[in-house]
């Protein structure tokens, strides 16, 4: 089975997919006790939501404006 503990379907890359067997694959590093295996399954998340991100013509760059945008919200109250 590898690095994991249960079997996780394959996704395709690009696809939404791609994002749920990282995001598994993390959970599954995680309920290892893994924090090795954690940062490797986050840094190949990272590269499924970039390449999903791609087919709308975003970047990380953009989904990272985002994030401050979002920020910036809580912080100043205009979401809670």
């Amino acid at each position: 089975m590898g690095y994991h503990n249960r079997p996780i379907q394959k996704g395709e890359l690009g696809e939404f997919s791609k994002i749920e067997e990282e995001f598994q694959e993390l959970v599954d590093g995680h309920e290892q006790g893994n924090k090795l295996l954690e940062l490797c399954e986050m840094a190949d998340l990272l590269g499924a939501v970039e390449a999903y991100a791609a087919r709308y013509n975003m970047t990380l760059h953009d989904l990272e404006a985002m994030m401050e945008l979002t920020k910036r919200a809580f912080k100043d109250g205009s979401r809670k």
